[in-house]
């Protein structure tokens, strides 16, 4: 069984793997309703989507029918405005048929620019807290790519008391040391504040070599169970934090077994190895 770990102050008793619907972006809807299988042969009970995550919504929509109660579901707003954000949430409760969301994001919120706008006056901050007076959503929280994420993800914490943040984490980006202590540092302050960290990018390998192939990821992952066990196992052997399963519907069963195998970190030196093997490197350029 997948272990499962308290959502931070939500209190919500979350599997250690959420499901990353960015997989469901250009799923049929036949796809999704056998990745929702997998996900109750495993246990899964929370679900991460986004309004920029293609047909993801419309796609989980048809599963609340019957199983909404058997998930923590979340998604997010990319909008930067309050009128923009106020209206995409509601579309996208529309979408996923539900008349609320338990944790609503603020979705990729990286660029100094677009923080301004959203966490400003008429922000799509401030469209978030008056959703969730209004029922419409129960938390909210913040997410983000790149190097430079954790280090917002502070400034944010600063600025609003968000319940969750959502950020990279695997053994390359671990290797820089800047990122390393900006993520602890984040990590750290949600500890003590009871903040939910959820990461993505467990078993990514790199950026394709070329064009990717006919594959859901943007980006190359691990493939073979060896690699991705290592890989998942590193990552939640950190207490307290969450795994956002992959982009790729093909790999998801793959994750979720090896989640359910964790038991103990493969240490160090064994994804060093398997880092030099493979030629993995960072999906973001290189870190400074």
């Amino acid at each position: 069984m997948i272990e499962k770990r308290r959502f931070g102050r939500t209190g919500h008793m979350s599997t250690v793997t959420l499901f990353g619907a960015a997989a469901l972006k250009n799923a049929t809807q036949a796809q999704a309703d056998r990745a929702l299988d997998v996900l109750l042969e495993h246990g899964v009970n929370h679900i991460d989507t986004a309004a920029r995550y293609g047909d993801a919504e419309l796609r989980i929509g048809p599963w609340m029918r019957e199983h909404r109660q058997d998930f923590f579901l979340a998604t997010k707003t990319g909008e930067r405005t309050y009128a923009q954000a106020r209206d995409g949430i509601r579309r996208s409760l529309d979408r996923l048929r539900v008349d609320s969301v338990d944790l609503l994001q603020l979705h990729s919120l990286a660029h100094p620019g677009d923080w301004e706008v959203a966490m400003g006056p008429g922000g799509a901050l401030e469209a978030a807290i008056d959703a969730r007076a209004e029922g419409l959503v129960r938390f909210i929280g913040v997410t983000g790519h790149g190097w430079t994420i954790a280090s917002m993800h502070r400034r944010s914490l600063e600025r609003f008391d968000f319940d969750s943040v959502l950020m990279p984490w695997n053994f390359v980006m671990h290797e820089n040391e800047r990122y390393r202590d900006e993520f602890e540092a984040v990590c750290a302050l949600c500890e003590e504040r009871d903040v939910a960290v959820q990461t993505i990018k467990s078993i990514a390998r790199g950026p394709w070599a070329t064009t990717a192939p006919d594959r859901n990821t943007w980006y190359q992952p691990f493939e073979t169970r060896a690699d991705i066990d290592r890989a998942v196992h590193w990552v939640l052997a950190k207490p307290r934090v969450f795994l956002n399963t992959v982009g790729d519907l093909d790999l998801l069963p793959a994750v979720l077994d090896a989640a359910g195998r964790f038991e103990a970190s493969p240490g160090d030196e064994a994804l060093r190895t398997m880092v030099e093997e493979r030629r993995a490197t960072a999906l973001f350029g290189i870190g400074t």
